[in-house]
């Protein structure tokens, strides 16, 4: 074991989290940095402490001394005391005690939020994965609201995941209190939440706070009283004294009997004793109970809730009221701001000095009107929800909330123009404004006059939130673009944006339906090119990505779109292009897919394909070319030509690595760097393949999806016999995995299969045992059959010196399993295969040989293999020391030690150490003849 001197200070607390059970999402989150970076923490962790996996990491994590067992609690930390209401805590505690769904109800004001707060800082304790408290009242759209609670536990976005599936698996296992603030203007999608949170996440307690009941079932309802008005020991009175003394003045000694008159005036209402308090150094005890008298003559009838909303009003038009014009009018616009605000942005928005506006603020902060904070960017104000409210009242009765809205809304236009040129901090400037930005957009919306304003907002949105990682929101806001254009031909381009997007976010049916809505916004805008290709493109999306649909396009489906496109193409050579892609995805199922015929006509697949790729070359479009160059692969692969199909896999990568950042341009790069990983690795070029691949798993936009980050990595990494980067790379692949909903993606399985294979080269019997079953969750294949699974089974079975069984397990001949081999497993498996033969003493060892080195020669890697089996049979060493340096150069270490051993003498002692220092069991050796009778 190492001492803790060898671990770096921030690796300590990454250790301590993971101890604790947080994930890397929500360690990121904690500590403020990114999830790549927590990976490499733990990477390196890994590697330091000597241990397999994260679960053994977190038993290595220390508990510091005195320290308590539960995570601190993720809660904001009032700037102001709170003060009383030990019964109402006592309550509410053992409601959530009791019950795994508390409401806290009351009207605005009352201080339900102030109450939860203190309640869930009590509690904390009591729940071992912690307490996380989330404020919905920048929240107007419903479906915005899981996005607020992931952001608070520190998730991501995962593509073809919605956030409510995300924040569902992130608290399934979790003993948590989840604190849902300010429910009431989404109270019924906050209700469709926490029932699929209480019905998938046993051990988790939601307390929320809200205005009205949520109707969920299993809800207990706690009405918050106002505070208490005894003399003896009054809340109320303790709050006024407490908030007087906060701004200057004390009361000593205090008149209670005084106090308590005003504070029944106010029934107890604690943001109204708050606001009166705050003017106590101006008007005294007497002038706030003469100001008082008046307004609150008004409070006759209706329930006692409704007479304590109306104490609240009623301070607030007192406090209003006493209010210079100027600062009235600042109040009320400043209520179009529902996230923290600045001065300059307040002087913005409505034309104002900065500096007269910062003093305005800062008065209205002295009458409790507004909070304020202190930020990196400088002062920040916010006002309460109920304040809010009330000035938004205000400015509509004042007949200027159309304006202030309006100059909100081109504020916000501009900031979000500035945003897509700014560099520096720029996650955290989006951050701050994105709340505002959303309710601009729902404002704006609603209103025909706004409607070109709203488009512009809806399209910059949605490339802030891609830009974000945001890809759900980011198509939806792509559609809602789509929605607002007034222009056909701009209705078009947001949907094939949208369609882009959500092939980020691998969802194959949204990715069809929406190019096949572009095609009929085209045809609305006369452009029947443009259809055309919409057409052909969604035919070629249901072939091409056909594992990503939940209902995949029938054959018959996708031959009407292509007939369709191709009588609608015309002379428009983009559209030719898109039509001619189409046909080799279809016609000669160029991809692969799912729906396509069970064999190729390889000539045909091929003349199609390369007909494609020249008419997109023409087209001059990066993207339209990449697309074509992967159905050309797809033909090359088919065609068992490895090395054509490696150098095309590149060509993508050249012709889209200087591309700036788009939806459509990520979605082929990303595609484009899983292509050339494993086509690389097909024709042996492993440096080459471990480049794309770490630049895969490194990508900002699959950051929260790291099973899909990593598989190419790994399935790399096993090949290679790198066990310094199979172990870290699956601690995150499982976590991120399972984080995912352990989805049973077929891409997933060579990496499984791969890291199930090391474990079984190292003799972990129980990992490789885990990992089997979670290759098992993913489906059987005819990859796994004869691709991938028999490579890797045949490379454990020949390290323990079982080539017999190798062998059977690979009896196919390649010509017969050619469309589930040839990918990149088609060197591998003939090179494999002869060396299994040469072990095991077939009597064909030899013809096996020959045929081998036909197919895999040019290969570094499969050549290798089949010299060093041909070394084996004729016994001789020194050919077998030239594969061992081939295997060097290649940058595999396992074939490189693996040939010392069967070596044998000196060399065997060497390759023995080299695996060791890979982390490997010892192989068995060599047979003492091999094939003696044949040589």
């Amino acid at each position: 074991m190492v001492t803790g001197a060898e671990i770096s200070p921030r690796e300590a607390e990454v250790l301590e989290l993971v101890g604790a059970h947080l994930s890397n999402a929500e360690i990121a989150a904690r500590l403020f940095i990114s999830v790549r970076t927590v990976e490499s923490h733990v990477a390196s962790l890994l590697r330091k402490l000597g241990v397999q996996d994260r679960r053994a990491l977190a038993q290595r994590a220390p508990t510091p001394a005195g320290a308590p067992s539960h995570r601190a609690p993720v809660l904001p930390a009032p700037l102001t005391s709170f003060v009383g209401r030990v019964s109402e805590r006592t309550e509410l505690t053992g409601l959530i005690k009791a019950h795994r769904q508390v409401t806290a109800v009351g009207p605005g004001g009352v201080g339900k939020t102030r109450l939860a707060l203190a309640v869930a800082a009590e509690a904390a304790g009591g729940y071992s994965d912690g307490v996380w408290f989330v404020d919905l009242v920048p929240v107007t759209d419903p479906d915005m609201i899981a996005t607020a609670v992931a952001a608070a536990l520190g998730l991501g976005e995962q593509p073809g995941r919605d956030m409510t599936e995300s924040v569902v698996a992130a608290l399934a296992d979790r003993h948590a209190l989840l604190v849902l603030d300010n429910c009431e203007q989404v109270v019924h999608g906050v209700a469709l939440l926490i029932e699929r949170l209480l019905a998938r996440c046993p051990r988790l307690t939601v307390l929320a706070t809200s205005r009205a009941r949520l109707m969920v079932p299993f809800e207990r309802v706690y009405a918050v009283p106002p505070l208490s008005l005894a003399v003896d020991e009054s809340d109320a009175v303790a709050l006024f004294m407490d908030r007087a003394a906060a701004v200057g003045s004390p009361l000593d000694p205090p008149p209670r009997d005084q106090i308590a008159a005003i504070c029944a005036r106010l029934d107890g209402m604690a943001l109204a004793i708050e606001l009166a308090a705050a003017r106590y150094p101006t008007l005294g005890l007497d002038g706030i109970a003469a100001a008082l008298s008046h307004p609150l003559r008004m409070l006759t009838g209706g329930s006692r809730a409704d007479e304590r909303h109306r104490s609240v009003r009623a301070a607030l038009d007192w406090s209003h009221a006493l209010l210079a014009p100027a600062d009235r009018a600042l109040l009320r616009r400043v209520s179009v701001f529902v996230a923290p605000f600045t001065a300059a942005a307040v002087a913005e928005v409505t034309g104002d000095e900065e500096g007269m506006v910062a003093d305005g603020l800062a008065r209205l902060a002295e009458q409790s009107l507004l909070v304020v904070t202190a930020s990196p960017g400088g002062t920040e104000y916010r006002a309460l929800e109920t304040i809010r409210q009330y000035a938004t009242e205000r400015l509509a009765e004042a007949g200027e909330l159309v304006d202030a809205r309006s100059r909100h809304l081109r504020w916000c236009l501009a900031e979000a123009a500035g945003l897509a040129v700014v560099r520096q901090d720029w996650r955290a400037r989006f951050d701050l404004m994105a709340d505002d930005l959303r309710a601009a957009l729902a404002w704006a919306a609603d209103r025909p006059e706004q409607r070109a304003d709203a488009y512009e907002l809806a399209r910059h949105l949605a490339e802030l939130t891609f830009t974000r990682h945001l890809t759900g929101e980011s198509q939806r806001r792509y559609e809602q673009a789509a929605e607002l254009a007034t222009d056909p031909a701009a209705t078009a381009s947001m949907l094939r944006q949208a369609a882009a997007v959500a092939g980020c976010r691998t969802t194959g049916d949204d990715m069809y339906r929406l190019r096949l809505a572009a095609a009929d916004a085209a045809r609305g805008a006369g452009d029947t090119a443009g259809a055309a290709a919409d057409l052909a493109t969604a035919a070629t999306i249901a072939f091409r990505f056909s594992t990503t649909f939940v209902r995949l396009p029938s054959l018959e489906e996708a031959l009407a779109l292509i007939t369709e496109a191709r009588e609608s193409a015309g002379d428009d050579l983009a559209a030719q292009a898109a039509v001619a892609l189409a046909e080799a995805a279809v016609l000669t199922d160029a991809f692969g897919a799912a729906q396509g015929p069970a064999g190729n006509a390889v000539p045909e697949t091929i003349a199609r394909a390369e007909r494609a790729v020249e008419l997109a070359r023409r087209t001059g479009d990066p993207l339209t070319e990449s697309a074509a160059l992967d159905a050309l692969t797809g033909a090359q692969s088919w065609a068992g030509d490895t090395f054509a199909t490696a150098a095309t896999a590149r060509r993508r990568i050249t012709l889209l690595a200087s591309l700036p950042i788009s939806p459509a341009g990520t979605h082929e790069l990303i595609d484009a760097l899983g292509i050339a990983t494993e086509a690389g690795l097909g024709a042996g070029d492993v440096p080459g393949a471990r480049r794309w691949a770490r630049q895969l798993a490194g990508h900002p936009s699959l950051a929260e999806i790291g099973h899909r980050a990593t598989c190419r990595l790994l399935m790399v990494a096993a090949l290679a016999g790198d066990v310094d980067e199979v172990l870290p790379g699956s601690v995150r692949f499982l976590d991120a995995w399972r984080r995912a909903g352990s989805p049973a993606r077929s891409i997933l399985a060579p990496a499984v299969a791969g890291v199930a294979m090391v474990h079984g080269l190292r003799d972990d019997h129980g990992a490789r045992r885990e990992w089997l079953e979670i290759l098992d969750q993913l489906g059987t294949s005819p990859e796994h059959t004869y691709g991938y699974g028999a490579v890797f089974d045949a490379m454990l079975l020949l390290h323990h010196g079982r080539a017999p069984e190798a062998l059977e397990r690979m009896a196919p001949e390649p010509r017969q399993v050619w469309k589930w081999v040839t990918w990149i497993w088609h060197h591998w498996y003939v090179a494999l295969r002869a060396e299994a033969a040469v072990l095991a003493g077939s009597p064909g060892g030899r013809d096996c040989l020959a045929e081998a080195r036909a197919v895999v020669a040019g290969n570094p890697v499969a050549g290798a293999i089949v010299e060093r089996a041909e070394a084996l049979l004729d016994d001789d060493q020194e050919a077998l020391l030239a594969a061992a340096d081939a295997f060097d150069a290649a940058d595999c270490r396992y074939q490189y030690a693996r040939t010392l051993v069967l070596a044998g003498g000196d060399h065997a002692e060497r390759g023995a150490a080299v695996l060791a220092g890979l982390g490997l069991a010892p192989m068995a050796p060599a047979p003492a003849s091999t094939m003696t009778s044949e040589r």
